[in-house]
């Protein structure tokens, strides 16, 4: 497969393009940029690049003057699906939780995707939507409901057998309060986190060990942190570079098969 480049030096991605194929490219080439560019914003196109290990980002082609929503919207957007030059990966059996930590976690309540839309909300306010733009997360709210009602494999329209996409979210609940919770995507039996937030601090490290131990639990491979961080680090994360994440993540992107019923 032949790479595109952009003027900028970055892999440009189409929908006629192979995301498996383009991955291997990209490996062989020793493309050192942290993503690729691409302007395709619909669901089967997103999830195919997630299927493939990219983790999937945007930002607007040009920022304009002042808030003006309506002029911001009309200025494009750009899709940069990144594999990470280092990424940052934990394995269950090194999650390391302090004790500090360890003492805390019996106040809170781990609920799994409960409140998506909430929780995606409220990252978005917090964190800003420099990267979060309007259409990835409109993109990404599609793939959630096509993949709820049992139709992701309509995304890819190929007859075989692909690793289920789906957007799911973890949230924390002190008497009933949500008080802590991220978002992310779920890819076989790998799950990749985009963006949390927290209204206490503990709170926030008690989402990301229950989270932990709810996806060991649930029989993940590894929980996918992304761009590699203190926090992460302090957790038992460990930082590979991107051949390695890609074997990886193609060993685990299945789940595993149905048992045979005699």
């Amino acid at each position: 497969m032949y790479l595109r480049y952009t003027l900028s030096g970055h892999a440009f991605i189409s929908p006629k393009d192979n995301p498996d194929k383009l991955v291997d490219a990209l490996l062989a080439s020793g493309y050192n940029e942290e993503c690729c560019l691409a302007l395709d914003f619909t669901p089967s196109f997103v999830s195919r690049l997630m299927a493939a290990g990219f983790l999937v980002m945007s930002i607007s082609r040009s920022e304009p003057d002042g808030e003006n929503t309506e002029e911001k919207e009309e200025q494009g957007f750009l899709l940069l699906p990144k594999l990470h030059l280092i990424r940052s990966v934990l394995f269950f059996p090194d999650l390391h939780i302090k004790k500090s930590v360890r003492r805390l976690l019996n106040r809170y309540e781990l609920r799994f995707d409960t409140d998506f839309d909430r929780i995606v909300d409220k990252c978005i306010a917090i964190h800003g939507d420099d990267w979060l733009t309007k259409p990835l997360i409109d993109t990404i709210k599609s793939i959630r409901k096509v993949s709820m009602t049992g139709g992701g494999a309509v995304l890819f329209k190929k007859k075989r057998r692909l690793p289920p996409v789906r957007p799911v979210s973890f949230g924390v609940y002190r008497n009933g309060e949500l008080l802590a919770g991220e978002f992310g995507v779920s890819v076989g039996r790998v799950y990749t986190s985009y963006s949390g937030y927290y209204d206490e601090s503990s709170a926030g490290t008690a989402q990301i060990v229950l989270m932990t131990r709810y996806l060991e639990d649930a029989g993940f491979a590894f929980l996918d942190f992304g761009m590699p961080l203190d926090y992460k680090t302090d957790l038992g994360a460990t930082n590979i570079g991107p051949d390695e994440f890609v074997r990886r993540f193609r060993e685990s992107r299945q789940p595993p098969p149905s048992p045979t019923v005699p």
